[in-house]
C-alpha cells in the first residue's frame, strides 16, 4: 500500500481517536489513558475494514462520495456493533453524538482536500 493510499486511513483513524479522546474527557476523565483505546478500537477496526475493502477493489478512499460515505457508514455501523458486543453501552445520546462527530470529521477532511485540489487545479490551468 502506497503512502497516497495510506494517509486517508491515517486521517480517519485520527477522527476516531479524536472521538475517543473527547468521550474520555466528557465521561471518563478520571480513568486512565487506556480508556481511550477501549473507546477507539471498535471504530478503528471498522475504519480499517472499510479501507481494506475499498482499496482491494481499487477505489480511492479519499473522495467524499461515495467512498467517504462508505467508510463513514462501515465505521459507524460496524463500530457500534463491536462496541455493543464488547459490553460497552450504546446510549441514544452517544449514538447521535458519535454519528454527527464522525460524519463531520470523516467527510469534513475529505471536503477540505477536494476544495484544495480544485483550487490548485484552477491555478495551474
Amino acid at each position: 500500500m502506497t503512502i497516497r493510499r495510506l494517509w486517508p486511513l491515517v486521517a480517519d483513524l485520527a477522527c476516531v481517536l479524536a472521538l475517543a479522546v473527547g468521550g474520555k474527557g466528557s465521561h471518563d476523565a478520571g480513568e486512565s489513558a487506556w480508556v481511550v483505546l477501549a473507546i477507539a478500537w471498535p471504530y478503528a477496526l471498522a475504519a480499517g475494514v472499510a479501507h481494506v475493502w475499498l482499496t482491494s477493489t481499487g477505489r480511492p478512499t479519499r473522495r467524499a462520495w461515495p467512498e467517504g460515505a462508505i467508510v463513514l457508514a462501515v465505521t459507524y455501523v460496524l463500530g457500534m456493533g463491536l462496541r455493543a458486543a464488547s459490553g460497552r453501552g450504546l446510549a441514544p445520546a452517544f449514538l447521535v453524538v458519535a454519528g454527527i462527530f464522525l460524519a463531520v470529521t470523516m467527510l469534513g477532511w475529505r471536503g477540505v482536500v477536494h476544495l484544495v485540489e480544485r483550487r490548485r487545479a484552477r491555478r495551474a490551468a
